[in-house]
């Protein structure tokens, strides 16, 4: 069984050949505006328009936790939009983090992630604003991606 690839680099421009689908964690709330979204908004427009109407029309569409929305970038390039953060904020009831969600949306990247023949490419999901712990994150992109042959490589900032 293959694993998770470790690079440093932007996770917005993966330099691998073929079909590359950019997987992030979004709230549940319709907040876009902290994070890695604004790389993704500094490079495209295309994800955050999508997510706010996705957000705007919730109430006739799959807008919530565990939802993924796949929005083509360019060419060779999706974002899946995961839902996987309750909120923005760490109040009572813990982080923001929902690891379930996060498991439900990879789940739905792995499908098209096979469809497109895509590779996955990603941040820590969840492990920033949404407060969580790679530790329970790792093992779900290894279940519901890794184990379904899907390459996947993780960025890190810096040098």
């Amino acid at each position: 069984m293959s694993e998770i690839a470790y690079v440093r680099g932007d996770a917005t421009a993966p330099s691998v050949k073929g079909v590359k689908l950019i997987a992030h964690v979004c709230n549940d709330i319709g907040g876009w505006g902290k994070g890695f979204v604004l790389a993704l908004s500094r490079r495209w427009p295309e994800p955050e328009a999508a997510y706010r109407a996705w957000h705007r029309d919730r109430a006739h569409n799959d807008f919530g936790l565990g939802a993924t929305q796949f929005v083509q970038v360019e060419k060779y390039v999706w974002v899946a939009n995961l839902i996987g953060q309750r909120g923005i904020r760490t109040g009572s009831k813990g982080v923001p983090v929902r690891y379930e969600a996060i498991g439900a949306g990879l789940a739905h990247v792995a499908i098209k992630a096979a469809e497109l023949d895509a590779s996955v490419h990603m941040l820590r999901i969840g492990c920033g604003l949404a407060g969580g712990d790679w530790s329970r994150v790792e093992p779900l992109i290894l279940r519901r991606l890794v184990e379904r042959g899907v390459a996947v490589t993780v960025y890190d900032h810096g040098e």
